[in-house]
């Protein structure tokens, strides 16, 4: 009988990024998915990363070769707002998921985040060290220190920008939102002094699922190969959608009272290019498969 398909547990499965990764390794890995909200799907196990016990039973149940731990408190503003909350899941939560796989010897892949970088200049490589100046950047720098230190079989994935449309209800996907909007008439601000490598959930599933199958573990940095303003993104999506770029409006300074944000966020991806066979998309490459939701991955 031919060897059975690893077992793959995806937490945050419910997530704009967890919906396109599942979708996507389903060829290659037997899928488990976990959330801590199950949207009374019977396939999505209940997990909350912050309890030691949920994350134990998760892993009992399933069993897994490898965990993608997408979960997080990401909303930088509510981080800011609530850095208890912040610590408990992005920091403690990540502990216990690392604690499970230490002792289930599954290997981990982590989804970081480029707010370890203050953003004060262009260009991060994975060896510069974090300089967090946000509540989300700082619990994201500490997830990774644990991680280093506790895992060392792990893979640890910084990205800047995630685009493109969700796969279903529940998801904070900007071009559901972004096209919704605009398709009513209503106009939307983006900074236009803030810079970001964006990439797409379908070309970064790809890149997951390469990594997840290469034996090295590492630290890895993944976005377009050029940065774009966050107003140009905007302008460029809203023309590629077949809507009204007039309706993107500039924001020139920051919101008051709102989490600070670095302004130049750009990722070098010289290492991610020399480990993977897959190629690192062009901005442009972006926003075709973030809009139509595909990408010429040969997996």
């Amino acid at each position: 009988m031919p060897n059975p398909k690893p077992r793959l547990l995806i937490i945050g499965a419910n997530g704009f990024v967890g919906q396109h990764l599942a979708r996507k390794a389903s060829s290659l890995f037997r899928v488990f998915k976990a959330d801590l909200v199950s949207c009374q799907d019977d396939q999505v196990t209940p997990m909350d990363i912050t309890s030691s016990a949920s994350v134990d039973v998760a892993f009992r149940e399933v069993m897994p070769d490898a965990v993608v731990l997408l979960a997080a408190l990401s909303d930088i503003d509510q981080c800011e707002r609530r850095p208890e909350l912040a610590e408990a899941v992005n920091v403690r939560g990540t502990a216990h998921v690392v604690e499970a796989c230490a002792r289930t010897g599954a290997k981990l892949l982590f989804a970081s985040s480029a707010a370890v970088f203050d953003g004060t200049r262009h260009g991060y490589a994975e060896e510069d060290p974090p300089t967090p100046i946000s509540v989300y950047g700082r619990t994201k720098a500490q997830a990774e220190d644990l991680i280093a230190t506790k895992l060392s079989s792990a893979l640890i994935m910084r990205l800047a920008l995630v685009v493109g449309f969700a796969e279903g209800d529940g998801t904070n996907a900007m071009l559901n939102k972004f096209a919704g909007k605009l398709r009513s008439g209503q106009p939307m601000s983006f900074p236009d002094y803030e810079y970001r490598n964006p990439i797409d959930a379908a070309t970064l599933s790809d890149f997951m699922l390469e990594l997840l199958r290469l034996p090295a573990p590492g630290l890895f940095h993944m976005g377009a190969t050029e940065s774009v303003s966050r107003f140009e993104l905007a302008v460029r999506l809203a023309d590629r959608l077949g809507l009204n770029p007039a309706l993107v409006q500039r924001q020139t300074a920051p919101v008051p009272g709102r989490a600070p944000r670095g302004l130049d966020h750009t990722l070098l991806t010289d290492k991610i290019r020399r480990t993977c066979r897959l190629s690192v998309p062009s901005c442009d490459q972006v926003i075709e498969r973030a809009i139509h939701g595909s990408s010429e991955s040969s997996l």
